[in-house]
């Protein structure tokens, strides 16, 4: 990834592209995909032309179909069994799914066995050690979901928050328990889009993104980049 500071979605473009570009390297293969928690719309879209088969999981069927489908799972990463086949996937996107997750070890260790040797997942989520997030998500239960209604850019993007595995060092610790190698981690500045949806709240967030320009450490929105091992019993 770019280590100059980005917009979010060229930090997604960029790692998906890397993340696809490997997998169509191995000749022969299609491409299988996952976008896990894709809600009611996928970021992956624009690459649809690259990927050979397309799934969408989420722990709930979308109200309308997601374009671009080729299958959906109704799938509870979270659960105590593996809601998906090992080793299937060439990539696996986790967009804002990681807040949102009661246990993230138990569901970064189903996407990690359900990735192809050598596949990559690319996962965004809030960061706790902006001020900001961290009043958001030390907020009491009731309260959070009413103030999160509010500044969501969409109702539809409006879910449970937990907020258990939202340090950057946290993740990285995670995802290599989990026997992801090669992590990467880059943040970025994306509250007033994220809370874009009054002038209020795009003005709060603007004052948010604001505050930690200069302190990479705190921007409000991490992206983390894990790959399985290649080959079985390399490790992290």
């Amino acid at each position: 990834m770019r280590s100059t500071e980005s917009s979010l979605g060229e930090l997604v473009r960029v790692a998906l592209d890397e993340a696809i570009g490997a997998a169509e390297a191995n000749p022969g293969r299609s491409v299988v995909v996952l976008d896990a928690g894709c809600g009611h719309a996928s970021p992956l879209r624009p690459f649809r032309a690259r990927i050979g088969r397309f799934v969408g999981a989420d722990v709930h069927p979308p109200a309308d179909p997601i374009a671009g489908l080729d299958e959906f799972v109704t799938a509870d990463l979270c659960g105590s069994s593996a809601p998906f086949v090992a080793e299937t996937f060439d990539v696996i996107l986790m967009n804002f799914v990681l807040e949102h997750l009661d246990d993230p070890a138990v569901a970064l260790g189903h996407i990690r066995r359900a990735l192809r040797p050598g596949g990559r997942l690319v996962a965004t989520t809030v960061n706790r050690r902006h001020p900001f997030v961290f009043a958001y998500l030390s907020l009491p239960v009731a309260l959070r979901g009413r103030v999160q209604g509010w500044i969501k850019s969409t109702p539809e993007d409006s879910h449970r928050l937990v907020g258990r595995c939202n340090e950057p060092a946290t993740i990285r610790r995670t995802l290599e328990a989990a026997g992801f190698i090669d992590t990467r981690l880059e943040t970025v500045n994306h509250l007033s889009r994220a809370w874009g949806r009054r002038r209020l709240t795009r003005l709060i967030g603007r004052i948010g993104d604001g505050l930690v320009t200069g302190s990479p450490g705190r921007r409000s929105t991490i992206v983390a980049i894990g790959s399985a091992p290649a080959a079985t019993g390399q490790r992290a």
